[in-house]
């Protein structure tokens, strides 16, 4: 009995057919293995996106340079990091600060987004710097902050600041400080905004006789352009610089 139940138990582990099913299987669970890695690089790059969408959405954010308005100090094509914490705490924009902003409200009339749904693709890839920025977004220099009367210009064709001619060194070679005239309150909450390309920037001066004159509120400010991080051959720091003091203006 016991030698006919061992041949029994040795016939049915040798059933050619359960052997078949055992192989089908193995070749089944091999065809699978080859899926794995692309699962693990799709979950990588989901993560990597995730985190560069944080990343750009609460602490740094790159912004792509797309006219001309900023040279000689930013160049079409540069890829600037926008530190967006730069005033959470309480610092507020200054004199000199390059910035990026929207401009809804201030140098866009309100209700002039667009598509939505195109809007928030192009929001998203500019976001991680793959897209220019949205056409309601832009970067210039402060040059007033609220309580500041500026004017331009004075007999040497300088702008001053509270009285006090301004000698901005930042400026493209060959422009003016600013061809049009304008003497301006700087309202509280507000800053008045210029490029530093001013033959080549529609800045605060192209709103003067529109509603808000040009002023951009502070809330609208995005963050403050710290570095060049694109291309290679331009890494930098960006200079805050509000110009030097050129003594008392006379007119």
């Amino acid at each position: 009995m016991d030698t006919d139940a061992r041949l029994s138990e040795r016939d049915r582990s040798s059933d050619p057919g359960e052997g078949t099913e055992r192989r089908s299987r193995s070749v089944r669970v091999h065809r699978r293995l080859p899926r794995d890695p692309w699962r693990r690089a799709g979950l990588g790059a989901g993560v990597c996106v995730l985190f560069l969408g944080l990343l750009g959405g609460f602490v740094v954010q790159p912004f792509l340079i797309p006219s001309r308005s900023m040279e000689p100090t930013l160049r079409v094509g540069d890829r600037v990091l926008v530190n967006k914490l730069a005033y959470r705490f309480g610092n507020q924009p200054r004199r000199g600060d390059v910035v990026v902003f929207d401009g809804t409200g201030s140098f866009v009339p309100e209700g002039d987004g667009g598509n939505p749904v195109t809007g928030l693709l192009r929001k998203a890839a500019a976001t991680v710097g793959l897209a220019e920025p949205t056409e309601t977004d832009y970067v210039k220099r402060v040059v007033g902050v609220g309580g500041d009367r500026v004017v331009c210009c004075d007999r040497r064709g300088r702008i001053s600041v509270n009285g006090e001619a301004v000698d901005e060194g930042y400026l493209h070679p060959g422009d003016r400080p600013s061809r049009v005239p304008f003497d301006i309150a700087v309202p509280e909450g507000t800053l008045w905004m210029m490029g530093d390309h001013r033959d080549n920037s529609r800045d605060s001066r192209d709103h003067l006789g529109e509603p808000g004159g040009g002023m951009v509120p502070v809330e609208k400010v995005v963050g403050r352009a710290d570095w060049i991080g694109w291309p290679y051959g331009r890494w930098s720091s960006i200079a805050h610089e509000p110009g030097r003091p050129a003594g008392k203006s006379r007119g």
